[in-house]
């Protein structure tokens, strides 16, 4: 390297300077990381899925089981990764192969994880930004069974109000059902029974609600599946058409994507500010107006009162555990590589603790808002919460939307609750961008300088192979990647995470790391989390594991059972997360590890501020990287 003399220092020329490496960039505040973990785990899985679950498993008794998943599973898992990423200051592919060359390919696995959900995620903010450009052109088709793609039971809650108001207040209670205005007493005689009252039939022994014998769909289900998805007779043998309006949505979608995060952590960390928080502003907004509805007290009632005995079904508990892998987003590698940006002594066991307790209050806070209105929809259709309550995309694109309809201003309503999906949706996805880039520029350390380009390189990459879930038969595909890859998959890798740090590593060095980044812990947390990462976790995992396969169903979408190729498939794309971890084992015994060697950590395992290509002159706070006395005392937080 030329050198010029200066006053008696060393100076870089500038043709010197454009080939240093570029220093590995860092949040510029601590609350952008935490505000990063928190539009990343706090999505679309507490809006349409923990609601769902909640009322399905025991209302508030379901409580007990999620908040216990959370502290075994969830909070240590996540405080894991945390510390994995801010300790060494990389992504979890350098992470994990410095920590053992046995688990060298577990990074590699999290990277794949990843990748996966990127692609299809994103296919779910395709249709909330689908909806919310809709709304804000004021025409809600999916309240209409007037469409042409309508079929002869579309039910709109919309035209059966109508139908009530006609009504006469004789005996010919009028509701809506074959696209027009029929009484009860006709639609009881063309079931084969007779008119008991305004609400039910006689079939002969006793009565029945006049609704339980006839076939209704959603307006706003016909209309997502013919008009968004496109999905007509769509299978796997028969792809269908290409649905150019979706492959729009998801151009724009990844566009918005690219201009988040194009400098990184850099211009993610002042995007969060409103990804993370404005999401709440909208979700308040719909919880106060939810409330005032009629009918909003039975669908709270319905949410939130407590079946004991459901405490004793062991399909709750797998359920608590699953929700919290699916809403957590633990072991995907994205939490490792946000932490890796942090300062070394940066307090990421608060994060860890706010971050999870948070998640765990906006689930709830969530549910409030959801069945306040899906209570007002039950009470206009004449029919039980239960006939309502979906979860998944039947929520959020049938029923919710269904529901903002009968609201007065449905086009404000519609576009609130959309834009807040997409602004969840996109928030959740960053994370994962963030993931592959690291995982790419920590590989090649020169790519720093043009981060924008790999920036590009992902973001175009996971367009392309997004396109084909763009097809009339896509929503198929959607469900099997997120059938085998968010579910098993990622248990077994989480479960290979606890054993490589607390087991192969070693439990009382991961100690002394977190006493070297100033965390101090008193007895009962140092045995609470040496339980939880040593045995807790594993064992949780495993019996989450076995739960599945023992309940396991075949990949399904509405009442469409794929076929066995398709099944073989899934099975396939959930094993491709895995087979990089026995190859990461054969790479390391053919380069001569053995014994006690393939589990010792290599030279590459060392804490951040040693590993750093260049001084980090942007980190976040000026601290003395040896010392290992700090300001963060952690002995309050008794999680």
């Amino acid at each position: 390297m030329s050198k010029s003399e200066s006053n008696g220092k060393v100076e870089q020329t500038p043709s010197d300077s454009s080939s240093v490496t570029p220093a590995r960039a860092s949040w510029g505040r601590p609350i952008e990381f935490i505000l990063a973990c928190l539009g990343y785990a706090v999505g679309l899985g507490n809006v349409w899925r923990f609601p769902y679950l909640a009322y399905r498993n025991g209302g508030g008794a379901f409580l007990i089981p999620f908040f216990l998943m959370l502290v075994l599973i969830g909070l240590p898992l996540f405080f894991l990764e945390l510390y994995v990423g801010q300790f060494t200051g990389v992504g979890p592919l350098q992470a994990f192969s410095a920590i053992s060359p046995f688990f060298s390919g577990l990074g590699y696995c999290t990277l794949v994880v990843i990748s996966i959900i990127s692609i299809y995620y994103m296919i779910i903010v395709t249709w909330t930004l689908f909806y919310t450009i809709v709304s804000i052109t004021g025409n809600l088709a999916w309240g209409s069974c007037e469409n042409e793609f309508n079929s002869q039971f579309c039910y709109s809650g919309e035209y059966d109000q109508r139908c009530r108001e006609n009504n006469t207040g004789a005996a010919t209670d009028l509701t809506f059902y074959l696209r027009q205005c029929m009484s009860i007493g006709d639609i009881c005689e063309l079931t084969g029974f007779q008119r008991f009252d305004g609400k039910s039939c006689w079939n002969g022994t006793e009565t029945i609600p006049w609704y339980t014998n006839v076939t209704r769909v959603l307006a706003s289900q016909e209309y997502y599946n013919e008009r968004v998805l496109g999905r007509g007779d769509a299978t796997w043998e028969s792809w269908g058409t290409i649905q150019w309006h979706l492959v729009g949505c998801l151009f724009l979608c990844w566009v918005v994507a690219f201009f988040c995060v194009i400098k990184g952590v850099q211009s993610a960390g002042k995007v969060v500010y409103f990804t993370a928080l404005f999401p709440y502003v909208m979700l308040t907004t719909l919880l106060i107006r939810g409330v005032t509805l009629e009918g909003a007290y039975d669908g709270v009632m319905f949410y939130i009162t407590p079946n004991w005995e459901t405490l004793l079904d062991g399909r709750v508990w797998g359920d608590a555990a699953s929700q919290i892998f699916y809403s957590f987003g633990v072991a995907c590698g994205s939490l490792v590589t946000l932490a890796s940006y942090n300062n070394f002594h940066n307090n990421c066991h608060f994060d860890a603790v706010f971050v999870s307790i948070t998640n765990f209050l906006t689930s709830i806070y969530a549910g409030f808002a959801i069945f306040s209105v899906l209570g007002f929809q039950a009470q206009l259709m004449g029919v039980s919460v239960d006939d309502v309550a979906e979860q998944g995309p039947g929520l959020a694109f049938v029923a919710y939307p269904e529901a903002l309809l009968q609201m007065p201003i449905p086009q404000f309503w519609s576009i609130m609750f959309f834009f807040m999906l997409f602004i969840l949706g996109l928030g959740s996805q960053f994370a994962g961008i963030e993931a592959i880039n690291t995982a790419i520029v920590d590989q090649w350390p020169h790519l720093r300088k043009n981060y924008w380009r790999v920036t590009a390189f992902t973001c175009f990459t996971c367009f392309i192979l997004g396109i084909p879930m763009c097809f009339s038969g896509g929503v198929y595909l959607f469900t099997l990647l997120d059938w085998n890859t968010a579910s098993w998959a990622v248990l077994l890798i989480g479960m290979a995470e606890c054993v490589a740090v607390a087991w192969s590593y070693g439990i009382s060095k991961v100690m002394k790391d977190l006493a070297s980044m100033n965390m101090k812990f008193n007895k009962v947390l140092r045995f609470y989390w040496m339980g939880a990462w040593t045995v807790v976790g594993p064992a949780a995992s495993v019996g989450i594991l076995i739960f599945i396969f023992v309940d396991w169903k075949p990949p399904a979408y509405e009442d469409y059972v794929f076929p066995l190729f398709a099944d073989l498939l899934g099975w396939a794309v959930g094993l491709s997360t895995l087979v990089l971890f026995p190859v990461g084992v054969g790479w390391a015994l053919y380069h001569g590890y053995r014994g006690k060697e393939l589990f010792t950590p290599t030279a590459a395992w060392k804490p951040a501020f040693k590993g750093l290509d260049a001084p980090r002159s942007d980190s976040i706070m000026t601290m003395d990287p040896t010392t290992e006395e700090g300001p963060y005392d952690n002995v309050g937080f008794i999680m």
